[in-house]
């Protein structure tokens, strides 16, 4: 079973920061892409930032020059640093990984984290 654990949400004034971390567990031979995610209230999930296992990231323009996201490959986490934070931040924050329970890695699968909450008061 792989479980995706995040922690880090909160509430925070606008201009501040705030970092999310996310940990996978379980038994798993290999995680792909890492990321985060966000729904904000009455809209559709979209994505924040990604990190290959090598290190390159993507950001969603809205973020980029203020987000940082990074990941630990020996303890299977990615983190999102979130800085200069704003009220059209505030959603609910979802960890992805593509992960491979495979020995042979022949199939990544799509895992998710329980979301966290992060509030940006206006």
């Amino acid at each position: 079973q792989v479980q995706l654990v995040e922690s880090g949400g909160g509430l925070v004034q606008a201009g501040g920061l705030l970092t999310l971390s996310c940990a996978a567990s379980g038994t798993f031979f290999s995680i792909g892409v890492m990321g985060w995610y966000r729904q904000a209230s009455g809209k559709q999930r979209e994505l924040v930032a990604t990190v290959t296992k090598l290190g390159i990231a993507n950001y969603a323009d809205s973020v980029k020059g203020r987000f940082a996201v990074s990941r630990d490959n020996v303890k299977n986490m990615v983190y999102l640093r979130m800085n200069r934070l704003k009220p059209e931040d505030t959603a609910v924050y979802y960890c992805h990984a593509a992960i491979s329970t495979s020995r042979t890695l022949t199939t990544f699968n799509d895992y998710w984290g329980q979301g966290t909450q992060v509030t940006v008061p206006s």
